[in-house]
């Protein structure tokens, strides 16, 4: 029983790494396809530094495949949107 629960949290932990990186794809399709300004810059420096933080903790430290990956994803995302918005800010 015990094992069960645990596939499912495993399972659950890993959907929703992938619903958060699904997430993003909105604001980087606005700042990509239709240069629309759709991010905060300051809250995506924030988010970013934190992320990278995160993802090189479970890199390092932790060293778990999954936490690896979803955290690993969240801070490419992070890295992207925060990249467009300056590209986009500068552009203008």
């Amino acid at each position: 029983m015990v094992n069960l629960l645990l596939q499912i949290l495993i399972f659950a932990y890993a959907s929703v790494g992938i619903i958060a990186t699904i997430g993003y794809i909105p604001t980087i399709k606005d700042l990509w396809f239709h240069k629309k300004m759709s991010a905060n810059i300051s809250s995506y420096i924030i988010w970013t530094f934190c992320s990278a933080i995160t993802f090189l903790y479970a890199l390092l430290i932790i060293s778990d495949l999954l936490l690896e990956i979803v955290t690993g994803l969240n801070f490419a995302c992070c890295a992207i949107i925060l990249i467009l918005s300056i590209l986009l800010v500068y552009r203008k």
